[in-house]
C-alpha cells in the first residue's frame, strides 16, 4: 500500500502535539486506574456472590405462596409400602408455587436417579401421574407427581387455566426442585408426561437438556388437536369461527369480571357418545378415577385457555432433541396418531415407540396389566445411568 510523507508542522503545531500526547498520557493512566478498580470490585462481588445468591434463593422459597395441602391420602391408588411419601412445593419461572407429592424408594441411601411426571390433561397429581410416579419409586427413582399451574393443589390465578407455555415451564421448573436436592444426582432426571401433559414432555425436552430421558404415555398433542380438531377434520375456516366464538368469551368474562368454564367430561354419558368418550367418563366419573379437584371429574378448563393453543404449536422442534424417548400409546387408542406422526418427526437410534396390543386411550392411565412398567424402568435405566 501506498504511504504518504506526514506534512511538516509549525512550532505551534509543535506545541499542540505535546500537549494531545499528555492528555493521551493522563487518559491512559486513568483507564488503567479504572480496569483496575473495575477487576477489584468484580473479585469483591465474586466473593460474596455465592452468599447473596444463597440469600436471594431463601427469599425467593420464603415469598412462595402458602399452598393449603391436605395431609389425607386422598389417591385414587393404594398407597404403597415401599416407598416414603410427602407434600412439597417448588415455584417456576412465573412465580407460581407448584404442589407435588414425592416419593422416595423406602431403605434406599445416596443420590438417586429421579422422574418427575404430570398429566393427565385436566387430571390432578392423586389420579394417573401419582400411581405412575408411585409405581416407579417402588422400582428405585425418585419421583415427583405435580399439579401443573392453575389447578389442583398448585398455585396461580385465574384458575383452571392451561398454558403450551407455562405448561411446558412447570416440567423445566420440577427439573430444578429435583436438581437441587440432596438426594438426587443433577446428572440423571426424567421426565414422564401422561397424555395431553405427554406433548408438553417433549417439548420440554427440546429445549432443556438436564432432561435425560423422556416418556410420553398415550400423547395428546393438545396444540394440534385444538386447532385441527380430532383426527384433524378443522379447515380454517372452522378454526377462524373458533377464534371469533373464543374472544366474544374474552369479551364476556372481562365484562363479567369471571372466567366461564368449559365443563369435564360429559355427564350424563349420551348413549350415542364416541367408545373414547365412554372411556373418559367410565374414569373420570366414577370411582375408578374420579377425584374432587380434577378438571375432567367435574368443572372443566377456562374456556378461552385454548386460544393459546391454536397458534403455538408444540411439537415445533421436537426433530432436536438428542436425549432419549420413549412413546408409548395403544393399539386402540383414538389418539395414536398423535404418537405415531411424533416419532416419524424424532431423530436418532434413541427414539422408540411401543404399541401396546388392544389398550385403549385411558388403558394407560391405570390399568396395570397395560402400562409397560418393566420397558419404561429399562428405558430410565438405560437412560440414567
Amino acid at each position: 500500500m501506498k504511504r504518504t510523507a506526514a506534512p511538516e508542522v509549525n512550532d505551534g503545531s509543535v506545541q499542540s502535539g505535546q500537549a494531545l500526547r499528555l492528555q493521551k498520557t493522563c487518559n491512559d493512566y486513568f483507564m488503567d486506574m479504572r480496569i483496575k478498580c473495575i477487576f477489584v470490585l468484580a473479585f469483591l462481588a465474586g466473593a460474596t456472590l455465592p452468599a447473596v445468591r444463597a440469600q436471594e434463593t431463601l427469599k425467593e422459597r420464603n415469598d412462595m405462596e402458602q399452598l393449603h395441602l391436605t395431609t389425607e391420602w386422598d389417591k385414587t391408588f393404594p398407597k404403597s409400602d415401599k416407598v416414603i411419601h410427602s407434600k412439597v412445593t417448588f415455584r417456576n419461572r412465573y412465580g407460581i408455587t407448584l404442589a407435588a407429592d414425592l416419593y422416595v424408594p423406602a431403605g434406599v441411601s445416596g443420590r438417586l436417579p429421579a422422574i418427575a411426571v404430570c398429566g393427565p390433561f385436566g387430571a390432578v397429581k392423586e389420579q394417573a401421574s401419582g400411581l405412575y410416579a408411585q409405581t416407579m419409586a417402588e422400582r428405585g427413582f425418585l419421583t415427583l407427581a405435580f399439579d401443573p399451574s392453575f389447578t389442583g393443589e398448585s398455585g396461580g390465578e385465574p384458575r383452571f387455566v392451561a398454558s403450551p407455555d407455562i405448561n411446558t415451564e412447570d416440567f423445566c421448573a420440577a427439573v430444578d426442585y429435583l436438581s437441587l436436592r440432596d438426594d438426587v444426582d443433577a446428572g440423571r432426571i426424567g421426565i414422564i408426561g401422561i397424555c395431553g401433559w405427554g406433548g408438553f414432555a417433549l417439548n420440554a425436552a427440546a429445549m432443556d437438556t438436564r432432561i435425560k430421558g423422556t416418556v410420553a404415555s398415550t400423547m395428546y398433542d393438545m396444540s394440534r388437536v385444538t386447532a385441527n380438531g380430532y383426527f384433524d377434520s378443522m379447515d380454517a375456516g372452522q378454526r377462524y369461527e373458533l377464534r371469533r366464538q373464543l374472544n366474544e368469551q374474552r369479551t364476556t368474562d372481562a365484562r363479567n369480571g369471571t372466567y366461564a368454564l368449559a365443563g369435564g367430561v360429559v355427564d350424563p354419558l349420551p348413549d350415542d357418545a364416541p367408545q373414547f368418550v365412554k372411556d373418559y367418563y367410565a374414569y373420570y366419573k366414577t370411582p375408578r378415577g374420579y377425584h374432587a379437584r380434577s378438571l375432567n371429574s367435574n368443572g372443566g378448563w377456562n374456556k378461552t385457555s385454548a386460544l393459546a393453543f391454536l397458534n403455538a404449536p408444540l411439537m415445533a422442534y421436537i426433530s432436536e432433541i438428542r436425549s432419549a424417548v420413549l412413546l408409548v400409546h395403544g393399539e386402540k387408542a383414538h389418539s395414536r396418531y398423535f404418537s405415531e406422526d411424533a416419532f416419524k418427526r424424532l431423530q436418532g437410534t434413541n427414539k422408540e415407540l411401543v404399541i401396546i396390543p388392544g389398550a385403549s386411550h385411558t388403558d394407560l392411565y391405570d390399568n396395570l396389566e397395560a402400562i409397560p412398567f418393566d420397558k419404561l424402568e429399562s428405558f430410565f435405566r438405560a437412560c440414567l445411568k
